[in-house]
């Protein structure tokens, strides 16, 4: 979940860069974005993908 947050944090970051370049359609979407990660509807895939990949790569 830490991931996400932090994501979320991210995205947000750039949304008030991409505001103060006059990009509002940008910037709203990255923040739309950071509510969905927020709000618990995404899952945190990256471990399992990681440990895929690695199998992968054994064999």
């Amino acid at each position: 979940m830490n991931r996400l947050k932090k994501a979320a944090a991210d995205n947000r970051e750039a949304a008030a860069v991409q505001r103060a370049h006059g990009r509002e359609d940008t910037a709203r979407r990255l923040e739309a974005r950071a509510d969905e990660l927020e709000s618990g509807r995404v899952t945190d895939r990256t471990d399992a993908v990681i440990g895929l990949i690695g199998w992968a790569r054994r064999r």
